[in-house]
């Protein structure tokens, strides 16, 4: 970040000393600020762009980079040494490392079966893997044709995967026959048999063996074991289909839990340089670090991590439970592994935190340099726990942003402080602000977040949605010309970021504005309680808070502990956060990335349907809320 900041000063006649002066400049002067990145990471091209930006003041519509040709692939695949590229980690097996030499060679041969299949630009390549060398490498292939990619990780249901590839009509989907989590073996087979009964896009299902050799794939109608379609010729050099800079690369998903899934399409180049300054700059990945991020191929941060390639930096993978068979299991990993950046949800880190676990006591960690989370918001006792029992000297990024842009609009800041429970800054190029209801940004107060300036990785249109109806809709519909994340915010006196939740669940109880995170972040002191989940309840012409608990084991919801709640979220957040009701629950509902879902149970409790429920991690949780007698009680 310092040497980029040395990069502007020498370019454009600054003199900058400090990232807030850095940041202000890059959303003041966009083309810019994304031509010196464009330069400072080398974005392999065979034409240069005519021109930044064009239409820049508007958006939707402003198109990146117009006359730039290029391929993500080729970018990811630009070293060919024997450094590793991938160290890959599951419950069961010993693991691999694919050097950079190796993966290219892969990659090629995977790429010519596919061309010689007939697969070409513009086609859309549909994976249900686990997070594994193989599903890079296929992703790469894809890439390199100018195919489009989408991904779901196996433990979504068939409905849920049907929801997204029946959309956008696949003609290929990559498959393993089963995977490992916490223990047991799960059969993919079977499922994905379920899945091609209504999928009739797809010509051809390559399978790859991981949890048995020679898996029986009779049940799949053409289907083909990886070795036997991947090309056996040797030396191969990969034909990197040259593309213009928007040329769709991935399709993402919204998460579905309130309807069909929203299909984001997404361009090469705007993920490749929008990734490459998040990892670069912000997370200060170089060429000997190896980073790892415990994600699925479901979720964004499996794409934002691949990236990392692009850097010459060693991707760490790992398959299945970070629990098992203890929760030293990452640590474990990140110790062998010689880890310097670790990547993981906010989630993850309070559930390590209720274990009791001090891994500073237990692994040499010396290598690690950084800590990220992301997922939801990262507490300040959190904060506190990972610097007093991981590691004191490590940089600790929580991050947000979204599969919409497969980004982040706020992250670290390797050569600023950190403060517990911010984000550390707003991220270069991302004009961010905290708009309060008339849409005018505020400091130290809580607001939508909101992007008043476009970035290269805003999606370039969804599937589907021929006149833009539903990206308007999505984005642009409460502030016109201005992107609405859909979180609450505040912007910070010292430029950081706190994240409140989900705008669409914020409370409202006597027409103050409440973010559900305030009141989780007084939960997470709380001993007997698991795990919570609060919603707001109409009532009476008003809206009630309602809080949710799932006890630990052994513990029970007593009066007392009912009345320590309320006085902790009283004292450390204010009367108005106080639940009126307090109630015992035997699970809280997430998706499969692991977020808190607040506005289905809150879609339960009045009484309307939720649809797609094959979306969550654990759907059946959400019968727990029906018909509840005590909220149809004052």
């Amino acid at each position: 970040m310092y040497r980029f900041m040395t990069e502007i000063n020498e370019r454009h006649g600054t003199d900058f000393s400090n990232y807030d002066e850095l940041w202000q400049w890059s959303v003041d002067n966009i083309p810019e600020l994304w031509a010196t990145i464009w330069d400072f990471m080398d974005i392999i091209h065979s034409r240069k762009y005519d021109s930044v930006l064009d239409d820049g003041d508007r958006m939707p519509g402003s198109k990146w980079f117009p006359g730039a040709e290029l391929n993500f692939a080729e970018n990811l695949l630009r070293y060919r040494d024997d450094h590793p590229a991938i160290i890959f980690r599951s419950e069961k097996n010993g693991g691999s490392t694919l050097t950079y030499s190796e993966l290219y060679d892969n990659v090629a041969a995977l790429a010519r079966s596919m061309r010689e299949m007939g697969i070409k630009r513009g086609d859309r390549i549909a994976c249900f893997m686990p997070n594994m060398p193989e599903t890079i490498i296929a992703m790469l292939a894809s890439a390199s044709i100018g195919a489009l990619w989408s991904s779901c990780s196996p433990d979504f249901g068939i409905k849920g995967v049907l929801d997204r590839f029946g959309q956008i009509e696949p003609r290929l989907i990559f498959t393993a026959n089963g995977y490992w989590y916490n223990g047991k073996t799960f059969n993919s087979i079977e499922r994905i048999s379920e899945i091609l009964k209504d999928l009739p896009s797809i010509e051809k299902v390559i399978v790859v063996p991981y949890t048995e050799e020679s898996p029986d794939i009779s049940s799949l109608p053409n289907a083909v074991m990886y070795y036997n379609f991947v090309s056996k010729e040797v030396g191969l050099e990969i034909d990197f289909e040259q593309l213009p800079f928007e040329h769709p690369l991935y399709i993402m998903y919204s998460s579905g839990t309130t309807g069909l899934p929203k299909c984001m399409v997404q361009s090469a180049g705007g993920i490749l340089i929008h990734q490459m300054k998040e990892l670069s700059l912000h997370t200060d990945v170089k060429r000997e670090d190896r980073i790892f991020y415990f994600t699925t191929c479901g979720w964004m941060m499996w794409n934002w991590l691949t990236s990392s390639l692009a850097l010459g930096a060693t991707v760490v993978l790992f398959d299945g439970s970070p629990f098992f068979p203890n929760p030293e299991a990452l640590f474990r990993l990140a110790e062998d592994i010689g880890v310097t950046i670790f990547g993981t949800s906010a989630s993850y880190i309070t559930a390590l935190e209720k274990t009791g676990l001090i891994p500073k006591e237990m692994f040499d960690l010396s290598s690690l340099k950084a800590m990220l989370s992301t997922g939801s918001p990262l507490h300040a006792g959190e904060f506190e726990y990972v610097y007093r029992h991981i590691k004191e000297d490590l940089c600790l990024s929580s991050i947000s942003g979204g599969s919409d842009l497969n980004g982040c609009f706020a992250a670290g800041n390797p050569m600023g402080a950190v403060w517990p429970g911010e984000l550390q800054c707003r991220c270069l190029g991302m004009n961010v602000h905290a708009f309060d209801i008339d849409g005018n940004p505020v400091i130290g107060e809580q607001g939508e977040l909101v992007c008043i300036s476009p970035f290269p990785s805003m999606p370039i249109y969804f599937w589907n949605d021929p006149d833009g109806e539903k990206y308007h809709k999505a984005y642009f519909d409460i502030f016109p010309g201005v992107w609405r994340h859909g979180d609450y915010i505040e912007v910070t006196e010292h430029n950081g970021v706190i994240v409140y939740g989900r705008s669409d669940t914020t409370l409202n109880p006597g027409g103050v504005r409440i973010g559900t995170a305030e009141i989780y972040r007084q939960m997470a002191s709380i001993e007997e309680v698991d795990d919570s989940l609060v919603i707001g309840q109409k009532w009476k012409d008003d809206v009630r808070v309602i809080l949710f608990v799932k006890m630990a084991d052994g513990e029970e919801l007593t009066e007392e502990l009912q009345d320590t709640i309320r006085r902790t979220i009283r004292k450390n957040a204010s009367p108005r956060h106080v639940p009126k009701k307090i109630l015992a629950i035997g699970d809280i509902p997430y998706t499969i990335n692991m977020k808190k879902v607040e506005l289905a149970v809150k879609k339960i409790i009045h009484g309307q349907e939720v649809r797609n429920q094959d979306a969550l991690k654990n759907p059946e949780s959400l019968k727990l809320y029906e018909n509840i007698p005590e909220l149809n009680e004052d």
